[in-house]
């Protein structure tokens, strides 16, 4: 896992200031909710659940994953948005948090305004992957497809404006190819329909993407990164591949604004 997802902040503790009323109460004393925007089974809930289980062990409390997808990710925000700002609802956000408001008309939130920043836990690049029944060993020969019949190739994304969609977006148009985008909620069902080979290609991360590339059922076309995975050192990268494009999907925790954060305490954990 820690080839992957350079989690930060996996050991955070948060000491949050108790009202007057409640001062002999030690936080936390009952469980805490970290909310994601997208289904169980992808990398945001993987990710989630291994910072949760690092805190339920540092703090002696449960922090339990809460999954609330739809809507492009803009109704678990939302929800977590409008929570009692008490420390027990938090949010593990990614990249559609920053892009969500670039790609819809409106969001019933304001990104930065609504939320207490409490840190950074960590990136990975993405892959593009194939089914290994799509016609290219390579993205030259993918994009040569793409170019001869035109939305003929078709991409999955976990929604639209993600980390995926927009590296495949920019993939086209770098080449002057035009694939057929077919999103989905998350990560989950978008892998699994590219297993299936009801679509041809999807960037997805390593820690969802690499069992199935070792085991055939996926094609590793290459990396979004400057440098190649040490996990996958024969797939180029993508500025190797001819397509200097770098993609990934990043991490962070947040709570309501007016969480009363007094302190926050961040280590790398080279256990993970």
């Amino acid at each position: 896992m820690k080839i992957f997802v350079r989690l930060l902040t996996a050991s955070m503790l948060l000491a949050l200031a108790a009202a007057p009323a409640r001062a002999q109460d030690a936080y936390p004393n009952r469980p805490v909710k970290i909310m994601i925007a997208f289904p169980v089974g992808g990398l945001l809930d993987t990710v989630s659940r291994i910072v949760g289980e690092k805190l339920s062990g540092l703090l002696g409390q449960q922090f339990i994953i809460e999954a609330r997808p739809g809507a492009g990710g803009t109704l678990a925000t939302s929800a977590v948005a409008k929570a009692d700002p008490d420390g027990y609802t938090l949010m593990m956000i990614n990249d559609n948090h920053a892009l969500n408001p670039s790609v819809f008309k409106s969001v019933p939130y304001d990104s930065v305004k609504d939320f207490a920043p409490i840190g950074f836990v960590g990136y990975t690049p993405l892959i593009l992957a194939a089914n290994p029944n799509v016609a290219a060993k390579d993205v030259k020969e993918l994009v040569a497809l793409a170019k001869t019949k035109p939305d003929a190739v078709t991409y999955a994304s976990v929604g639209v404006g993600s980390a995926p969609h927009l590296a495949s977006e920019m993939l086209g148009a770098a080449v002057g190819a035009k694939m057929l985008h077919v999103p989905y909620r998350g990560g989950a069902p978008a892998v699994n329909d590219l297993i299936a080979g009801h679509v041809n290609t999807l960037f997805v991360s390593p820690v969802v993407g690499l069992s199935h590339i070792q085991a055939g059922k996926l094609k590793a076309l290459a990396i979004a990164a400057t440098q190649r995975l040490e996990v996958l050192p024969d797939v180029p990268t993508m500025a190797e591949a001819g397509y200097p494009i770098e993609a990934s999907y990043w991490f962070g925790l947040v709570a309501p604004a007016g969480t009363p954060l007094m302190r926050m305490v961040s280590a790398s954990d080279p256990s993970l």
